[in-house]
């Protein structure tokens, strides 16, 4: 089969997008995983599939990879892209709205900034004296720590991740350290299995941590990642948040065709 793909990268966390509104393209978890390969494939932190939804009022649906091959939860940058992806297609015009695997979401592109609205949040929970757990549309750890730059965030990650804390299925972790324009992210992300130079659902759950545990006071927070720069905003409520947004930038790197 000759593929034609799209890769795209939004601060750093890049993707395979496909065109499969016509489900050419078969789920194949070898197959996605050769694909993800740096080595041996394209190369990419994940691999979406744009494809059809029934309702004549939902434009598109997202499907997600891991690098891994295997669908996993939302992915916060790979949606941003999709939605840029969509646009490039013309899907729609400005805003839109998509289905993905934790429900719908709607979103804007204004030049390659893309405004991804993510799920209400109905939860932050406490697991250590520094450390928070919560779900954005995937599961996340988010550890506050000092001097980050310097931290070892691959091993700390790994280790977090295949602990007994969170199970077989393991989460997400970020670690993030409170400056004073804002929160710097570094995030060791399962299916990738290891650090991802920026993680949309995962600066989404440190923002709305660190506005919980009160060491930010307000909305927006802008985002520091080793791939760029994010914003996020959400109106807390007496029990999590609501009207949380993910913006930035996405940004078409090229186009191509693999035989598979």
């Amino acid at each position: 089969m000759q593929l034609e793909f799209y890769k795209y990268q939004g601060t750093g966390n890049d993707f395979i997008l496909i065109d499969n509104r016509k489900e050419f393209f078969k789920n194949d978890t070898k197959l996605i995983a050769r694909l993800c390969d740096r080595k041996f494939g394209i190369g990419a932190d994940g691999l979406i599939l744009l494809e059809n939804h029934p309702h004549k009022e939902i434009d598109f649906k997202m499907v997600y990879f891991n690098a891994d091959g295997k669908e996993s939860t939302m992915c916060g940058n790979g949606g941003r892209c999709l939605v840029h992806f969509a646009h490039f297609l013309g899907i729609f015009k400005e805003e839109t709205h998509f289905m993905a695997v934790d429900g719908l979401h709607a979103a804007a592109v204004e030049n390659n900034e893309v405004s991804l609205q993510m799920q209400d949040v109905s939860f932050v929970k406490k697991v250590s004296d520094n450390a928070y757990f919560t779900d954005t549309g995937s599961p996340h750890h988010v550890a506050f720590v000092d001097d980050l730059v310097n931290f070892p965030v691959y091993a700390n990650g790994k280790e977090i991740r295949n602990s007994s804390l969170y199970g077989k299925e393991g989460s997400n972790i970020n670690f993030v350290e409170v400056q004073p324009k804002g929160l710097f992210v570094r995030t060791y992300e399962r299916g990738v299995e290891d650090e991802t130079l920026s993680c949309g659902t995962g600066v989404t759950a440190a923002a709305l941590v660190a506005y919980h545990s009160k060491q930010i006071i307000k909305s927006p927070v802008a985002i520091k990642t080793l791939g760029g720069s994010l914003q996020i905003s959400f109106i807390p409520k007496e029990r999590g948040f609501t009207n949380v947004f993910l913006k930035g930038p996405a940004q078409q790197v090229f186009k191509g065709s693999i035989t598979c």
